[in-house]
């Protein structure tokens, strides 16, 4: 059944397209790339970047909760970003403090609830304690599920998964024969959410980066050139316009 939102009553044009009030993905995943590079063009440090891509987030999240979207997973910080010069990575782990401290009334106001995936037990102190006051604060919120993927990596999930599946076989809890799509799902960060319908990257990069490698199997990918801090509402909903005219068919016909 069709559903009426106020923002589309008459639906509307996005560019060439028509984004309507129906087939809207129920989750969402973004790999938010481009910050560096957008300080980069500017001549600032690429620091900047990400505190200007804080900005888009908060943009993008509140067009998901008008739109009605169940989940956004925004992937923050990867496994592999350890890499990056330490002062930028003292820098990104800053950020939840001040996205979280100065945001969290209207996640609240908008029934938003905060979760995580990813091995947070390795962030910082301070990092963390952001981060458990938010999902404390949320917990019974009924609305948009914003994911944050921080210290996440999609190869390290998987072999967790794999690791706890093969105790649970050592220990006779569950039979070899139980194990199935479902059940390697179950051992996931994301058991709780459904498989994103639409993973977006921003910045012109084409590959998934060890992000959801699992739970993308059927996911839609849409690839922009367009820089995350450049990112806006109407980028969002050319994305959503461009889901709508595509046809999944799950191997089928």
């Amino acid at each position: 059944m069709a559903f009426r939102l106020p923002f589309l009553k008459n639906n509307r044009q996005v560019n060439d397209r028509l984004l309507t009030t129906e087939n809207l993905p129920k989750h969402v995943a973004i790999i938010m790339d481009g910050n560096g590079r957008w300080a980069k063009k500017r001549g600032l440090p690429r620091v900047a970047g990400h505190k200007e891509g804080m900005k888009t987030v908060k943009k993008i999240v509140r067009k998901a909760v008008e739109l009605q979207i169940e989940a956004l997973t925004l992937y923050a910080f990867s496994t592999e970003n350890w890499k990056r010069p330490k002062p930028e990575v003292e820098t990104i782990m800053k950020l939840p403090n001040e996205f979280l401290s100065t945001y969290l009334p209207e996640l609240m106001e908008n029934n938003v609830r905060v979760q995580t995936i990813g091995y947070t037990e390795a962030l910082p102190q301070h990092t963390r304690n952001a981060i458990h006051i938010a999902m404390e604060k949320t917990a019974n919120n009924t609305g948009l599920i914003l994911n944050f993927a921080i210290n996440y990596g999609s190869r390290a999930e998987i072999v967790e998964a794999v690791k706890q599946i093969a105790t649970d076989v050592k220990q006779n809890k569950i039979m070899i024969d139980d194990i199935d799509e479902d059940c390697i799902s179950e051992h996931l960060f994301t058991r709780k959410i459904s498989d994103p319908d639409l993973l977006i990257r921003t910045s012109g990069e084409v590959r998934l980066s060890n992000f959801l490698l699992w739970q993308n199997a059927y996911s839609e990918f849409y690839f922009t050139d367009v820089l995350w801090p450049d990112f806006n509402e109407e980028e969002f909903e050319k994305s959503l316009a461009v889901y709508q005219n595509r046809k999944r068919r799950y191997g089928g016909i």
